[in-house]
């Protein structure tokens, strides 16, 4: 893949521009407590990887062996989540700082999401980005196709106007970050800590081994500066290398 100057930045929303992810899991144990399973925090955030939420619900049940419709688990979940973000949502350190640079660059950014739009919408609102991202918002339910297959990614560069080797993507889970290289894009996956993709299985899949880890939103805009600097012959030591 030769990349070109970057002229957007695909993002994921939960978990990588706004810090939800520990309101998901605390959603997942809220209603599957109230099923009796003994379901914590942690546990539900060490097996979080992303993806379709009718796949999260299942593969928590079968871990808890459990057995219970998804179509009574997923109005629960949703109606729990909803009371969380309304009390807890806050953007990512750094998310805010990362579109205002963008824009300053004249880079153009969307997000392209497993969720449905008026779910990410309402979240983004909540966190006042929302402003930032009309008409950018790309779901999972339009493309009727979810990560880790590719044709999100693709869809959503084709929407805002570009090619894959234009675009970077930028995602926090397994599942997002297979997606985007598969999409043959540029990948970053956003981690919590340097000691999390410590722990990371030696055999880790080749889609997640091909993307570059990041540990602050601020590094994409490190990157971009260095990228675009290379491209324009102006030397730039000490730059991340994508």
């Amino acid at each position: 893949m030769r990349l070109e100057q970057t002229k957007c930045v695909i993002f994921d929303c939960d978990g990588t521009l706004i810090d939800s992810e520990r309101l998901c899991c605390q959603a997942l144990v809220n209603v599957f407590s109230s099923f009796g399973a003994d379901l914590n925090v942690n546990d539900c955030y060490a097996h979080f990887q992303g993806g379709k939420l009718a796949d999260i619900l299942m593969d928590t049940q079968e871990r808890l062996g459990l057995s219970i419709s998804v179509d009574t688990l997923e109005p629960l979940y949703r109606s729990e989540l909803e009371a969380l973000f309304q009390r807890h949502l806050k953007p990512m350190d750094g998310a805010i700082e990362l579109i205002e640079f963008l824009k300053r660059q004249d880079i153009e950014f969307c997000i392209a999401s497993n969720a449905p739009k008026s779910r990410v919408e309402s979240s983004l609102a909540m966190t006042g980005m929302l402003d930032d991202f009309k008409g950018k918002v790309f779901s999972a339910f339009d493309a009727n196709s979810w990560k880790p297959e590719p044709d999100l990614i693709m869809y959503t560069a084709m929407n805002m106007g570009f090619l894959p080797n234009e675009c970077i993507y930028v995602d926090d889970t397994v599942k997002g970050i297979e997606a985007g290289v598969r999409a043959g894009i540029q990948s970053f996956r956003l981690r919590p800590t340097i000691e999390d993709s410590l722990n990371d299985d030696p055999e880790a899949d080749i889609a997640e081994l091909a993307a570059q880890d990041i540990y602050s939103l601020e590094e994409i805009s490190v990157w971009i500066n260095g990228k675009h600097c290379s491209m324009n012959g102006i030397p730039n030591s000490g730059v991340l290398v994508g």
